[in-house]
């Protein structure tokens, strides 16, 4: 079974409707906090100074990463301009059970306005995915973030899911709106070397037909 490895890296749902918008974060806000970061970075005595590095093909972009509590913390580093560009949190899932944990992170990211539209996140992503990381989605997606997904599943197997009560359902590769709409359904991106059935072997999946979403009861 494959496990998180950090190092460097190198079909989609016909039935997308409205998008369950994400909460925009202020872009003074942001800014703040990658300030924070970037300082604490140059602080010797700080956990975030001198966290290892990975090169992107992105010029003047690197990776620096730690891990924690089993949470993997990515942040987007523009060396030429001497700043945090943003950085992407593979956060645990409160809403899985014990068996799923390992294999489940969801990602959260902030991005400097300035930086957004250049890929980065993408790069992160693919970094994560290549190194075995299996994502799940939020309940709620930006249009850019969708857009992401919808990218990767060119290269990653895509699935949708429902998590309800600690467990992860099984969907299929792509539901029907009403079911897309549901707070429950979330989609999952499979990492490097994982298949499907291992997977849902691995996170105790439910079989489709347990899934109480495709039975119009949610």
């Amino acid at each position: 079974m494959p496990t998180l490895a950090l190092h460097a890296v190198r079909h989609i749902s016909r039935f997308v409707t409205e998008l369950r918008i994400d909460v925009n974060h202020a872009p003074h806000e942001v800014e703040k906090e990658l300030d924070a970061i970037h300082n604490r970075m140059n602080r010797p005595s700080d956990r975030l100074h001198g966290l290892p590095e990975v090169k992107t093909d992105i010029p003047g972009i690197v990776l620096r990463y730690r891990e924690a509590d089993g949470e993997y913390y990515v942040y987007v580093v523009d060396v030429q301009r001497d700043r945090v560009a943003g950085y992407t949190v593979f956060n645990r899932l409160i809403e899985v059970g014990k068996r799923a944990d390992p294999y489940v992170r969801a990602p959260h990211s902030k991005y400097s306005a300035p930086y957004q539209g250049m890929g980065l996140a993408t790069a992160v992503y693919r970094w994560a995915l290549e190194a075995g990381l299996c994502i799940i989605s939020g309940a709620r997606q930006s249009t850019g973030a969708h857009r992401l997904w919808m990218g990767l599943a060119r290269d990653y197997e895509l699935g949708y899911v429902e998590v309800r009560r600690k467990q992860l359902s099984y969907l299929g590769p792509e539901v029907q709106p009403q079911v897309l709409e549901d707070l429950h359904t979330r989609m999952i991106l499979l990492g490097q070397g994982w298949t499907l059935a291992a997977y849902k072997q691995a996170t105790g999946m439910a079989r489709l037909k347990d899934a109480i979403s495709q039975h119009g009861l949610g």
